[in-house]
């Protein structure tokens, strides 16, 4: 239990068994998740904007851009949380921290938008 005496009311509740770290670790945590946050955030700008401009020309390819866009960050959103979790946990249980499989999921979404991308429209 935590040392605080107030993990009861923390949620989620499961993130925060063990041991209270050292607050510095856990604010740097939360920086790095809202910066995940703005990235998405970003990634929504640009499906935003590419709806707007109503580029490509062809419907269909930029309505698919667009959803595509936007489950990408639906997916970030929801991965950006588990990471932070996941890190809060180790943290507090004294455990390895997980691997950085975020990253490898950004990379190829944002390689596979590009291509996308390149394939509307210069084909």
């Amino acid at each position: 239990m935590s040392e605080d005496g107030d993990a009861g009311t923390r949620r989620p509740r499961w993130v925060y068994d063990g041991d209270e770290p050292d607050p510095r670790y856990s604010l740097a945590n939360e920086r790095t998740f809202l910066a995940w946050v703005r990235t998405t955030l970003a990634v929504v700008a640009g499906a935003v904007a590419l709806e707007s401009l109503e580029l490509p020309e062809a419907e269909g390819a930029r309505t698919v851009l667009v959803l595509g866009l936007l489950g990408f960050a639906v997916l970030m959103t929801v991965l950006s949380l588990l990471r932070w979790a996941r890190i809060e946990r180790a943290m507090r249980l004294h455990q390895p921290l997980p691997a950085f499989t975020l990253g490898v999921v950004v990379a190829v979404g944002l390689v596979v938008t590009v291509v996308g991308l390149a394939v509307v429209l210069v084909g």
